[in-house]
């Protein structure tokens, strides 16, 4: 009985799952004008001083922005503000006990690693910590929208790179990282396609030798219809957390051959920022690597 009836449950599965993507606003048209490039001020986080106990710079997103306006690289009026990610949006790919999970102030603290948020009210954990989170999972959605149309998109912000669903799994990825650093992520490494590992003290030319030999094994290897790259810069010299020792230069030369990688293919391509930004020098690199794209 079990059996005849799973193939009708996974159906009915599906049509909701699809009913829920096509009736999302996630997904507006933007008008020509404007860059791909995506950017919420509701992106930073800031809670009475709390979020400066995770390692991760929570306010990097508007500072980013910031330089890049000031600095004459970005006109504000060209960037798209995304809409927030919806309950509906979000059960495109959570379930409704994950969902449910967050609304227990308790648990949100053990999820983002900061212990003292589980002592608020979860109304003001949900205005200052998780709708800036589904605000840019609604940036990434659109960016990735606005890679089909015009080849490439950033969202800068996103990058959320150690959740899952349930699990993970259904695509292909390369992985470049430091296996001996913050958060470790032995879970994650299990899903993983190609991983290559990127030892501390790891300078910038090796990096790239091993870049090359790896976009050269991917391209070889998967056909993807979209290539979601997450472009962190923990990896930057001097970074506390990433422990390698790449140059700005380097960090831009990253960029640049992920999207040739990507454009030589035609396959469209959404970065996301991820990783710390933890010096001010850090922004300067955005001058470099913003040639790359516009």
């Amino acid at each position: 009985m079990s059996s005849s009836s799973s193939p009708s449950v996974t159906t009915d599965a599906e049509t909701l799952k699809r009913n829920r993507i096509l009736s999302s606003k996630l997904y507006f048209d933007i008008p020509i004008f404007k860059l791909p490039l995506i950017y919420s001020p509701d992106y930073d986080i800031s809670f009475l001083g709390i979020e400066k106990l995770h390692p991760f710079d929570s306010s990097k997103w508007g500072r980013i922005c910031q330089f890049l306006s000031s600095e004459g690289f970005l006109d504000k009026n060209c960037i798209v503000e995304p809409l927030e990610a919806s309950k509906e949006d979000l059960l495109v790919v959570h379930s409704e006990s994950y969902l449910k999970s967050l609304q227990s102030s308790p648990n949100v603290s053990i999820i983002i690693e900061v212990p003292p948020v589980a002592l608020f009210p979860n109304c003001l954990v949900q205005r200052k910590v998780l709708y800036p989170f589904r605000k840019q999972v609604g940036g990434t959605i659109l960016a990735a929208k606005l890679a089909k149309e015009r080849g490439w998109a950033i969202n800068v912000g996103g990058g959320f790179h150690h959740c899952s669903a349930d699990e993970g799994g259904r695509v292909y990825i390369l992985d470049m990282f430091n296996p001996g650093i913050y958060p470790r992520d032995y879970e994650a490494r299990r899903f993983i396609d190609q991983k290559v590992e990127v030892v501390s003290g790891t300078t910038t030319n090796e990096y790239l030798k091993k870049l090359d030999e790896a976009l050269e094994v991917a391209g070889h290897t998967f056909d993807p219809e979209l290539v979601i790259y997450n472009a962190g810069t923990d990896i930057l010299e001097g970074d506390p957390l990433g422990m390698l020792k790449i140059s700005p230069d380097g960090i831009a030369a990253r960029d640049e051959k992920t999207f040739r990688f990507a454009r030589s293919r035609n396959i469209p391509i959404v970065m996301l920022t991820s990783g710390p930004i933890t010096s001010e020098k850090v922004l300067a690199l955005w001058s470099i690597r913003f040639h790359v794209f516009v």
